[in-house]
């Protein structure tokens, strides 16, 4: 079938994007799903750093390819077989499938699972090859989803079933923002009772471990503080749940310490900040993804000396089909607003623009809403 879809067609390109697009909205041929996967239309799909990170080099990855790794959507068909999903159904997707049989998904979402990472960085799916083509020659997944775009094939594997009570927009920032700032704290640091929890980049997915801290707050009795260089976004964290909010300088200049600083920014600055700012006992979480060739400074002695821990949490650690519904349990509680992540709603044809928006820190998800 034909769809429209953005293509990153070179990385590197220099911005502004809006004037270089390196990103073209263009048509391609989507080919029918195979066994064990799910021709999904596109709903509503989440502009992420890990985009932007593709955009300019810092994550390198083969092109073209049709970029999206947040997206929600509804199964329109399923491959040869049948599933256990029914056409109609609402899915979120998640941009690390899980094979279930491997050593990696045999850590309970600790590790990546083996074989979803190897089909992520060659541009396939989790059952192998690409669906997607332009003018006869192949086109790249990324990351199991390629959500830019009006419909595509995804592994059954990479997608979670959510009620129609959930609209497009939560359910698509679900599968990457919440699960992965959410997972940092509930999956990889698992504060206890009057720990002091602090967020160093609020951005989709730091803001998205802030709301998730301020849940916290009635059952541990945590303070919840939020860090970020722009004053926009620390009074958006005030508004979201925060107790407190600095800049970088000023933490450090005050010394605030907290038992777990969960660090979502991506950069050595941030994640500097995050393991000084982290006390004596305490854990730094670190879901941020910097260029491969940064390098940070930190004291060995002081993690020895102060029995710190420092703990590296991709997808925040999360087995989808497990946090997914407990998300949607505490969104539905009014614990966890979640559309408040939500900054901006736009078009595909804005895509190269918005990444502009995304660069400059401007807002938390920019979501591409289809009609």
């Amino acid at each position: 079938m034909r769809i429209r879809g953005a293509v990153l067609e070179r990385i590197g390109d220099p911005a502004p994007y809006a004037e270089s697009g390196p990103l073209a909205v263009d048509e391609l041929d989507l080919g029918e799903p195979g066994a064990g996967e799910l021709l999904v239309r596109i709903e509503a799909a989440g502009l992420c750093h890990s985009d932007l990170s593709v955009v300019d080099g810092n994550r390198v990855r083969p092109v073209p390819m049709l970029l999206g790794h947040e997206a929600a959507g509804r199964v329109e068909r399923v491959g040869p077989g049948g599933s256990d999903i029914a056409v109609g159904q609402r899915i979120a997707m998640t941009f690390l499938p899980r094979c279930g049989d491997c050593a990696g998904c045999a850590t309970d979402g600790r590790t990546p699972c083996v074989p979803g990472s190897a089909a992520n960085n060659a541009g396939e799916l989790l059952g192998g090859g690409r669906r997607l083509s332009r003018g006869g020659d192949a086109v790249h997944h990324h990351l199991g989803v390629s959500g830019f775009a009006t419909h595509a094939v995804v592994d059954r594997r990479s997608v979670v079933p959510v009620d129609d009570d959930v609209p497009p927009e939560v359910a698509a920032v679900l599968g990457c923002a919440v699960l992965t700032g959410g997972g940092a704290l509930l999956n990889s640091a698992r504060p206890g009772a009057g720990d002091r929890i602090m967020v160093v980049g609020l951005g989709g997915v730091g803001m998205a471990a802030v709301l998730v801290a301020a849940s916290l707050r009635k059952e541990l009795g945590s303070a919840v503080i939020a860090v970020d260089t722009l004053p926009e976004k620390l009074s958006l964290a005030t508004e979201l749940g925060a107790d407190q909010t600095y800049t970088p300088a000023q933490v450090a200049e005050r010394g605030i310490l907290a038992d777990v600083v969960v660090e979502a920014a991506g950069n050595v600055r941030a994640f500097e900040t995050a393991v000084s700012a982290t006390g004596p006992g305490g854990t730094t979480v670190t879901v941020g993804l910097p260029n491969p060739e940064a390098r940070a400074s930190i004291s060995p002695l002081g993690l020895v000396a102060q029995g710190r821990s420092i703990v590296g949490s991709y997808l925040g650690s999360a087995v989808p089909g497990r946090d997914i519904p407990e998300y949607l349990r505490m969104w539905r509680e009014g614990r966890l607003p979640v559309e408040r992540l939500v900054s901006s709603r736009i078009r595909l044809d804005d895509i190269n623009g918005a990444m502009d928006e995304l660069a400059a820190g401007h807002g938390l998800r920019q979501v591409i809403v289809f009609d």
